[in-house]
């Protein structure tokens, strides 16, 4: 990829307004908008849902399925630069944009993180430069390398190569006879087995990579999940301790340095115990992309992650982002709209919305909501950022917070 820099309000080579695109029109293509707007950008987005966040807001809404040669072709026509917005956007897509327009990052990152066999590969060509490893684990493509799987590696956790997220395509085994019951439920379509690990928390990481290499890395941030959806990421001095705080920043740098990325990377970890009273970092998985765990920096640094993904894509200079508040940021499910004042409601009937004026009251509350026209359970909706001078005032409001709205404790 080129290092040609797009000035923000500048005319292309093609005499329009610079313009950068972006491949899916989910929340955080919405927030990627939004932030290239805020720079002076005209914006483009394809997607084939006529609702989609991102596409509500951009200058152009280009609706077509993402592998539509004549949707690409406008793409192409309208855009100076595209990035993606989720990392299971055909990657023979990213292809044909990066022949014609600059696309970060690039298709064979995305491909990368689209396949887990792909993706521990990486990370395991990575640690001798990292110094952090996946978790023990093996690949499942077919009956042979099913009965082959080391029986160390039991208890673990099955998940499939390709498509999962938020917990899905996971299924935890005990023993071969699960392992084998997990494989046929999944459809005996290519997995991983990962081992168990004495987990003690998670965490993840935020770098911003330009096409000269020039790389800056974001606070680490400690996640909460349930179900398997993030539900809560807390990024101040006491959330992860220092030593593994610094070797995630390091190991998330050499990840992006090795793939010769550009654009936003997030990489999470597994926080394990060591086996000798103290804690150990685990390499877990990667997004391409901007990440729920880092929209705390839209307000609590002085650089969000949006701006690094707009300021990585169009050849800008990256400053290393300065975290300016303590922050917790609280993810808003759809299950919130049948549950007002934390009573759930059945789910068929209308949804009522959460007692924002209640949590706007409280100070350093920051609500974002993704512009979705209907509520659902399990459906990202928003989030709300916390932020505050000290650790324990930003604790204190959280905690406030999570009442209003019928949330577990921190």
């Amino acid at each position: 990829m080129s290092v040609k820099t797009l000035l923000p309000g500048a005319l292309s080579d093609r005499g329009q307004q610079m313009t950068l695109g972006v491949m899916g029109g989910g929340q955080l293509g919405r927030m990627f908008v939004q932030a290239a707007q805020a720079m002076g950008y005209f914006t483009a987005v394809l997607d084939p849902d006529p609702a989609s966040p991102a596409g509500l807001v951009a200058h152009w809404h280009i609706q077509t399925a993402y592998d539509d040669e004549q949707g690409l072709a406008q793409l192409m026509q309208r855009c100076d630069a595209i990035t993606t917005e989720f990392e299971n956007v055909p990657a023979p897509a990213l292809v044909t944009l990066g022949a014609h327009r600059p696309v970060a990052p690039s298709a064979a990152c995305v491909a990368v993180a689209q396949d887990r066999i792909q993706e521990k590969a990486h990370f395991v060509q990575c640690a001798p430069v990292s110094g952090v490893h996946p978790a023990p684990c093996a690949a499942i493509e077919t009956p042979e390398l099913l009965a082959a799987v080391p029986a160390d590696l039991l208890p673990g956790i099955l998940k499939t190569a390709r498509l999962g997220y938020d917990g899905k395509g996971q299924i935890r085994v005990r023993d071969r006879a699960e392992l084998t019951e997990a494989w046929d439920k999944l459809g005996r379509v290519p997995c991983v087995l990962e081992k168990l690990m004495p987990l003690q928390g998670e965490c993840s990481v935020l770098v911003a990579r330009g096409a000269d290499g020039q790389v800056v890395a974001f606070p680490v941030q400690k996640n909460t999940h349930r179900d398997g959806i993030l539900a809560i990421t807390e990024v101040h001095e006491a959330a992860v301790p220092a030593d593994l705080a610094q070797r995630a920043q390091a190991s998330t740098v050499a990840i992006a340095n090795h793939l010769n990325y550009v654009g936003v990377l997030c990489v999470e970890y597994f926080i394990v115990d060591n086996g000798q009273g103290g804690s150990d970092l685990i390499v877990n998985e990667m997004a391409p992309r901007p990440h729920n765990s880092g929209h705390y920096t839209q307000n609590a640094c002085d650089l969000s992650q949006f701006e690094a993904q707009v300021r990585a894509l169009a050849g800008l200079p990256l400053p290393s982002p300065r975290q300016h508040s303590p922050a917790i940021m609280v993810n808003l499910l759809g299950d919130l709209w049948f549950q007002p004042n934390g009573v759930r409601t059945q789910a068929s009937e209308q949804p009522v919305p959460p007692p924002w004026a209640q949590v706007l009251a409280l100070p350093g509350t920051h609500l974002h909501l993704y512009g979705k026209l209907s509520a659902r359970p399990g459906r990202k909706m928003g989030h709300l950022n916390i932020t505050g001078a000290s650790v324990a005032q930003v604790r204190e409001t959280a905690s406030q917070v999570l009442v209003l709205l019928g949330l577990p404790p921190l």
